[in-house]
């Protein structure tokens, strides 16, 4: 945005329009002093005339309810569902509901929005202060009649009394913020039958912003005075500048500074990973400076990171004996003894999150305050980071969350705010760090790369009487401890340590491996490669005994019952979820295959070349089945038809919503299986952009998702990621019935025209 205050974006983004500054509608952030001031357009601000009901509710005097979401929106939704949840139980009109976006602060609890929580974690409480506001509302209008509460009932923004007059909240605002709602528990919340709002499909709250173009995201926000700043990082993790050579950068017109970054300490954590910075009026200037820069680095212990040479270790590592994880019966003896085994390995390579916005975050550093606008997931990730980075407290770093054009896992890890931060410090003005497809390809935070062995020793009729699984993979826990090689239970309890195959005889057990990458989170996390390996053996199992795949799945995993895994020697923390109340339960997991096979007609006649396979799994407490249809060419040219999806999520919010996020989480799927994945060779990331890290087109997507919501009454659970980790075993195992040809090694590449 130019200086004038009288240009501005027009809504297709694509052009500058003039207009009148007293009737422009500005889509940016202007910096008054030292107070940041945001116009109409980085999300709703709260109103100045609002009054607070309580956390998350505020009354307008106009009538209008603004309910805060503590959550980040990148496209999951979240900002309706949230609004649906309070709205529902207040009795608010739809139409007299805006959603304000919370900025990082720890007065709402946890607002990382990642692990398929936010639901799980909020809609409890969400719902007691929407009940609150309407028990306030139905008592303020007792109060001003002089009637029992109970004669009075609220609707739609209304309450009524028996005898049938009303008052609209706007008229009782003041009279309510007097009436003290009783404890949580005490309050009435609606019955099932009673929600109008929950577990309805409801149109995304942002949608008209988002097609019109006036939603804003971070590369959006515009300050007067802001710089543009492009990081020149070290290509190998722990590397650092030997020396540079600037002076071709300082000459490009436009560049305004040169900076090198502070070296990184210890173990990753959310650390910038250091380099130089080009500081430039513009971003093409900034780019440009970037090219021309001459940097020697010292790439330290990670320059020889070669991904081929890694495999072959993680492979090794899973031939032999590791760490025992879960344990029954006598799975070694009895496989030590059986004449009908059948023995395999997977393997998964890095991924990278890929999402279409890459990291962007603006900040402006003042003594006593530093305000970021960041496309962020987890806002008081960036408040920590930040205030680690400049040696301030943390209630000081104040961070505005815009809108994310996905995430994934990436951006709940804040290292590009954090250098926003430091350049606004360092240069005394606004910085904005802007990160290009090549930085967030070749910088990022990777899905682990992983080798799984599995053994299994087959009865008479063919089902698994001794199961063995060996796993070992590039653990999180490297990026918050220097050196770990061993990854936390949360991390094997995704897929692994919950396996649900009913056998008297199963070993699970762990190897080591290094961490020679920055490793983090991706959506459904090590459940990718997990359910790879165990749905893609129970296929395998299955045609070797000669049996139907999903009949023989339903029969591996038994009958239904509930699933206690720490009877087997097993550390599971059930993703926080009290046992009790998000128990295990397998008869849940048997009824989404048997749904899902009905949908897609299992066991139909399919024309040559054409098959179907199936993968069942349970994540985030949520129980996913996916069949998909493909056809193989004779030539090995893979097409897939159509997938089927089957969701158990407990109760849900937004039918709509689940519907998207499930067809969303198949099409990252398909990226597990065909994407080449992320390679190094001496310590560097060999891909750069979407012509190398391929992520889906529609050609390698189905035309149709069908998705069907298991309806019930328990809890809530998660929806973003489970369907996810299905889908690259569902679509190996059809491979297999259409051409014969099994896969075992990620990405699919070229094994179906060898």
């Amino acid at each position: 945005m130019s200086e004038a205050n009288n240009t501005y974006f027009d809504l297709t983004r694509r052009k500058f329009l003039k207009t009148s500054a007293l009737g422009a509608l500005v889509l940016g952030t202007y910096f008054v002093g030292s107070a940041p001031r945001a116009f109409a357009g980085v999300l709703e601000q709260p109103s100045e005339q609002a009054k607070r009901a309580n956390l998350f509710i505020a009354l307008r005097p106009d009538g209008m309810v603004e309910i805060t979401c503590h959550r980040s929106e990148m496209g999951q939704q979240i900002r309706t569902a949230i609004a649906q949840i309070v709205a529902d139980e207040m009795e608010a009109a739809w139409d007299k509901v805006i959603v304000i976006q919370g900025k990082g602060d720890p007065k709402y609890g946890d607002q990382n929005t990642d692990g398929s929580r936010s639901i799980r974690y909020n809609m409890q409480r969400l719902r007691e202060m929407g009940a609150s506001v309407r028990y306030m509302m139905q008592h303020a209008a007792a109060k001003y009649w002089k009637v029992d509460p109970q004669t009075c009932t609220a609707n739609q923004h209304v309450v009524t009394h028996s005898s049938g007059k009303s008052l609209t909240y706007k008229d009782l605002i003041d009279l309510a913020l007097t009436i003290t709602p009783p404890e949580a528990d005490k309050l009435t919340l609606k019955t099932r039958k009673e929600w109008r709002y929950i577990n309805t499909g409801m149109a995304h709250i942002d949608l008209a912003d988002l097609v019109t173009g006036k939603a804003i995201f971070a590369a959006d926000v515009r300050e007067p005075q802001a710089l543009v700043a492009i990081i020149e990082r070290p290509p190998v993790v722990g590397g650092v500048v030997k020396s540079f050579d600037a002076s071709a950068t300082k000459a490009i017109n436009g560049v305004i500074d040169v900076i090198e970054m502070p070296v990184p300490k210890g173990a990753p954590q959310f650390q910038p990973k250091g380099g130089i910075a080009i500081i430039a009026k513009n971003t093409w200037a900034a780019w440009q400076g970037r090219k021309a820069l001459k940097v020697v680095w010292d790439d330290g212990k990670n320059g020889d990171y070669n991904s081929e040479e890694f495999k072959k270790s993680l492979l090794k590592t899973v031939q032999t004996p590791q760490a025992n994880i879960r344990d029954k019966g006598d799975a070694m003896g009895v496989l030590a003894k059986s004449s009908n085994k059948l023995v395999a390995d997977y393997y998964a390579p890095h991924l990278a999150q890929a999402p279409m916005e890459p990291p962007c975050a603006t900040a402006m550093y003042n003594k006593d305050r530093v305000d970021i606008w960041a496309a962020t997931q987890n806002p008081q990730a960036d408040m920590k980071t930040v205030a680690a980075m400049l040696g301030m407290d943390e209630s000081k770093i104040n961070v505005h969350v815009t809108m994310l054009g996905g995430g994934f896992g990436r951006k709940s890890k804040p290292d590009f705010s954090a250098e926003a931060a430091y350049l606004s410090m360092k240069v005394g003005k606004p910085i904005r760090v802007q990160w290009t497809r090549e930085d967030d390809i070749q910088h990022g935070f990777y899905h682990a790369v992983s080798a799984q062995h599995i053994e299994a020793s087959l009865d008479k009729n063919g089902a698994i009487e001794s199961y063995l699984h060996r796993t070992a993979f590039s653990p999180i826990t490297s990026t918050f401890s220097e050196g770990a090689t061993t990854p936390g239970s949360f991390e094997l309890r995704l897929g692994f340590t919950d396996n649900p195959i009913n056998t008297p005889n199963m070993k699970l057990e762990n190897g080591d491996a290094q961490a020679k990458a920055r490793i983090g989170w991706m959506r459904s996390v090590s459940n990718i490669f997990h359910a790879f390996a165990i749905q893609s053996f129970i296929g395998e199992a299955a045609h070797k005994a000669g049996r139907d795949q999903k009949d023989y799945l339903l029969e591996t995993i038994g009958p239904s019952r509930i699933l206690d895994v720490t009877e087997q020697n097993a550390t599971y923390d059930n993703y926080g979820g009290d046992k009790a109340v998000y128990p295990l339960d397998i008869g849940r997991l048997r009824h989404v295959i048997e749904k899902v096979a009905d949908m897609s007609k299992w066991g139909r006649e399919l024309p040559k070349g054409r098959g179907l396979g199936i993968a069942a799994h349970r994540s985030f407490l949520t129980y996913v089945a996916t069949v998909v249809e493909v056809e193989v060419s004779d030539a090995g040219d893979l097409k897939v038809i159509k997938s089927w999806v089957a969701i158990d999520a407990g109760t849900v919010v937004n039918t709509d919503t689940v519907k998207n996020q499930t067809q969303g989480g198949s099409i990252y799927g398909i990226t597990t299986a065909i994407s080449d994945g992320i390679t190094f060779d001496k310590g560097r990331v060999q891909q750069s952009n979407f012509h190398d890290y391929r992520v889906p087109r529609m050609s390698d997507s189905p035309l149709e998702i069908d998705v069907e919501i298991v309806q019930s009454d328990a809890p809530p659970a998660g929806v973003g990621e489970p369907s996810t980790p299905v889908y690259a075993p569902a679509l190996c195992n059809a491979i297999f019935a259409a051409c014969g040809k099994r896969i075992r090694q990620l990405p699919i590449g070229d094994q179906l025209k060898a």
